[in-house]
């Protein structure tokens, strides 16, 4: 049952593709979305090298300050898929051969070619570490504690989270509500701040743009609570509207 408290996490995007920039990360976005809907709260986000000493101190950073931490990418057959060996650093525990994950992934590649050393390296974990299905492809995420060690590969990500589903600890879900229109946010900001004072279980986010020449804003309100999310909604489209201002539900 969902309670008051807020669950907090973190995620550690790893990878020297990541912050190269030749691969865009798009597992943050998705990984906030689908924790809200678990009732935990994305707290702060890192990305760390292909680096053994980096990944296993930021693994004990947010280990500690959050009730989760979620890990993408690192986890596939290649030498410098090194997540799970710095994650057994950074619990002092050694890396060994899950035989669930291998009797997995013998029988998925049954017909590929076989469970080569490169193929068994995905079934590697830190010692005592459970198993997070994968439907795909075969190849297993890991929860070791409280650490959720996910793959990098949008897709499959995904099909883990899904698998996750429902089974973590969480609070009330935080849904939203948006509101948008050619409005520069500079002209409003004050009664964004005097509707979200107003509302002490709602946050308001404004999120400017600029479109064919025009310049505009999207107005967020989060809550736990569907009721108060809905009054101050309609607060902030009153009190914009009397301002002479013209909105659209649901964004812009």
């Amino acid at each position: 049952m969902a309670t008051d408290r807020i669950y907090t996490a973190g995620l550690l995007v790893i990878g020297d593709e990541i912050l190269s920039g030749r691969t865009q990360d798009k597992n943050i976005a998705q990984v906030g979305s689908w924790l809200n809907l678990q009732g935990i709260r994305l707290r702060e986000v890192r990305v760390v090298p292909d680096v053994i000493e980096e990944i296993a101190g930021a693994v004990n950073a947010l280990r500690t300050r959050y009730d989760y931490l979620f890990t993408t990418g690192g986890i596939g057959p290649t030498h410098d898929d090194i997540t799970v060996d710095a994650i057994a650093h950074a619990l002092g525990v050694p890396v060994v051969v899950h035989p669930a994950a291998r009797a997995t992934l013998e029988a998925y590649y049954e017909t590929r070619g076989g469970l080569t050393e490169a193929r068994l390296r995905m079934a590697r974990v830190p010692e005592g570490a459970d198993l997070i299905e994968n439907a795909l492809s075969g190849a297993p995420g890991i929860k070791a504690g409280n650490i959720f060690i996910m793959a990098g590969v949008p897709h499959i990500a995904v099909l883990m989270m899904e698998a996750l589903s429902g089974t973590l600890e969480g609070g009330k879900p935080l849904i939203s509500r948006t509101v948008g229109g050619i409005v520069p946010e500079s002209e409003v900001a004050e009664i964004l701040r005097q509707v979200e004072a107003a509302y002490e279980g709602c946050q308001i986010g404004s999120y400017p743009f600029f479109r064919e020449g025009k310049v505009g804003a999207n107005f967020v309100i989060r809550s736990t609570d569907e009721a108060e999310l809905d009054a101050c909604e309609a607060e902030l489209i009153a009190r914009l509207e009397a301002d002479g201002r013209t909105l659209v539900k649901g964004g812009i």
